[in-house]
């Protein structure tokens, strides 16, 4: 067994509410279940903990929303952890008091992620969120008095109802807070979720309107010094967020909870998301239900193609090499799309403005038996 992994991803599912456009895994309140559920989760880490380094570099609490969670049950939780550089909890504006950002400093977190998604009540109730501008303006106020130097907020776009205007002011309130970083993602609605439903033709307008959203998020961003370092995010001050950062990397990663993924050795893992069977696995010792997934080098090194060149750092080209095809790479360095530097690849400015589009050409087929 592995003991070189160095990433540890922790799924808390408990949601007050669900959200319409979330697709995440989420339990909505079960707080009877929150105990058995931290129980599960110790459990599961002691199984695994022999693949985990001894010095762990990352660790991501994510959900659902972990700030949900009752506060000793997450205290206990994060105290059984092991420590890292970087410790992020995930935290809904509305769930974050003096006492809670107090907890989390005492556990050691050393990042908070914060999902304002909007300042404009209108957009907010749209997205089914419950949070309230002043509530995320208080709630950064309550995490810079216990000390927190790196927070992160997350801001959507694309959402029905929303012009350029409104995405401006968003910025603009963001950007007065002075966080250390921001993710800002086009919102997806998924086919069949009732918001989809609710909101089928304005989405359809949004998404003619989403690269102009984009450029704008961009260059209001980037002008006001915060550095574009991954497709959806930006950061101040050397501030990456280097639990991401491993993902886009191909860095092995460690996940533990229900719906949580692993990948290990060339190995990948997804928990299966039924919490009574989480629960009740790992109360007799055993490993939860999963899904496994070996991965074929061919498939790493295409995914190392596909998340490296989200980053604005150059992916190096012998990483890459046999998932290239290297007449689409002429072409689109002729267009202006890619450029080589030093060993390197990066897409150009306009390249990461068409993303995927761009990446997609860049693959070849490759059958999957054709290297080991």
């Amino acid at each position: 067994m592995s003991s070189s992994v160095r990433h540890l991803y922790v799924h808390l599912p408990f949601c007050a509410w669900r959200c319409g456009y979330c697709d995440f895994v989420t339990l909505v309140g079960r707080r009877g279940d929150h105990g058995r559920y931290v129980d599960a989760l110790v459990a599961e880490l002691e199984l695994e903990r022999d693949r985990l380094a001894a010095e762990v570099e990352t660790v991501f609490v994510g959900g659902g929303t972990p700030t949900f969670t009752e506060p000793p049950e997450l205290r206990r939780l994060l105290e059984a952890l092991p420590s890292a550089e970087e410790v992020t909890v995930e935290a809904n504006p509305e769930t974050v008091t003096p006492e809670l950002a107090a907890l989390l400093s005492e556990c050691g977190v050393t990042r908070v992620s914060l999902g304002a998604q909007s300042f404009d009540e209108r957009l907010l109730d749209v997205l089914d969120r419950r949070a309230r501008p002043e509530d995320v303006r208080r709630a950064f106020y309550d995490l810079r008095d216990a000390n927190f130097d790196n927070i992160s907020l997350d801001l959507i776009y694309g959402i029905p109802g929303q012009e350029p205007a409104d995405l401006e002011w968003d910025l603009g309130e963001a950007l007065a807070l002075g966080p250390e970083h921001l993710s800002c993602y086009e919102l997806e609605a998924k086919p069949g979720t009732r918001f989809t439903h609710a909101h089928g033709e304005e989405l359809e307008r949004q998404a003619e309107s989403m690269e102009g959203y984009f450029e704008l998020v961009v260059d209001t961003l980037t002008d006001a010094g915060y550095r574009w370092y991954e497709t959806a995010n930006f950061c101040r001050d050397g501030r990456r967020a280097r639990h991401n950062l491993a993902y886009w990397l191909g860095r092995d990663y460690l996940g533990l909870g229900i719906g949580s993924v692993s990948t290990v050795d060339g190995l990948r893992w997804r928990n299966l998301p039924a919490l009574p069977r989480y629960v009740s696995a790992l109360a007799d010792g055993k490993a939860p239900p999963r899904e496994l997934e070996p991965l074929a080098a061919s498939t790493q090194t295409q995914e190392r193609l596909m998340l490296g060149l989200r980053l604005d750092d150059p992916l190096p080209f012998a990483e890459v090499a046999a998932a290239l095809d290297l007449a689409a790479l002429g072409r689109l360095e002729g267009l202006g799309l890619v450029e080589k530097r030093g060993d390197g690849l990066v897409l150009t400015r306009r390249g990461r403005f068409l993303g995927g589009g761009v990446t997609a050409e860049l693959l070849a087929e490759i059958p999957a038996n054709n290297y080991n």
